[in-house]
């Protein structure tokens, strides 16, 4: 009986620096938009914003490696599936914590963020470095610079 067929074991030592540049890279982008929630007492913070930012570079840097393993363009294989299936099912995670309650949308800034960090996971995880850093940056901007605009602001009306 023979056993189950896979795909060849990549080393250890095979990895490089470029992984754990990529899937470093990814972690310490999810830390930092983490610490924006720590910081104003919000969850998801730290861990999770990681821990997603991580989890999509390993699934991206897992999937292209993959497909070059398998034979890259030759073997008619698309790696862009499980980036889509990733940012798929974080979309529906987020989408999740978005609650419509006494007229009020509640969460919705908590999910984009969520969707922004596997985003930037993905970006790094595929070592587009400029892209991912561009996304840290406007995401910074976008977090810190914009809120405090929103708190200076009159409130709104919507009615």
């Amino acid at each position: 009986m023979s056993g189950l067929l896979l795909n060849a074991p990549i080393a250890l030592d095979a990895l490089g620096w470029d992984a754990v540049a990529r899937l470093g890279g990814a972690t310490a982008a999810g830390l930092l938009l983490g610490v924006d929630r720590e910081v104003r007492g919000h969850g998801p913070g730290l861990r999770t914003h990681a821990i997603i930012c991580f989890s999509t570079a390993l699934l991206t840097v897992a999937s292209i490696a993959l497909y070059l393993q398998l034979g890259g363009p030759e073997a008619r294989l698309d790696p862009l599936r499980v980036i889509e299936g990733t940012a798929a099912m974080v979309g529906v995670m987020a989408g999740a914590l978005i609650v419509f309650s006494k007229g009020e949308v509640k969460n919705l800034t908590t999910a984009a963020h969520l969707w922004l960090a596997a985003a930037i996971g993905i970006t790094f995880g595929a070592g587009q470095y400029p892209l991912a850093l561009m996304g840290i940056g406007v995401a910074v901007v976008l977090l810190t610079v914009l809120r405090a605009v929103e708190q200076r602001a009159p409130e709104r009306d919507d009615g």
